[in-house]
């Protein structure tokens, strides 16, 4: 199963955790397997209508996913990481 690294800021649904493994075959079908591990997460990574927030960016093996990174495939052994830009003033 591929694993989600999950930065703090969003590891309130995860109980703290920093990574879960997770059944799916693209990076959406794993953010809604997240998900329904932990209420709320998705919510945290994509918009209401189902985009990546723009401030999240998402890294297969460490390489950066770019175009329609939600239908990107993964594979058993993968590590999706998921980082956010924070702002501030």
């Amino acid at each position: 199963m591929p694993t989600l690294v999950i930065p703090p800021p969003y590891r309130g649904p995860t109980q703290g955790r920093d990574r879960i493994e997770v059944a799916g075959r693209s990076v959406r079908e794993c953010l809604a397997a997240a998900d329904a591990l932990h209420p709320g997460l998705l919510a945290m990574i994509v918009d209401a209508g189902g985009a990546l927030h723009r401030f999240n960016r998402l890294f297969r093996n460490g390489d950066p996913l770019q175009g329609d990174v939600l239908a990107a495939p993964l594979a058993d052994g993968d590590e999706l990481e998921l980082l956010s830009a924070i702002a501030g003033g």
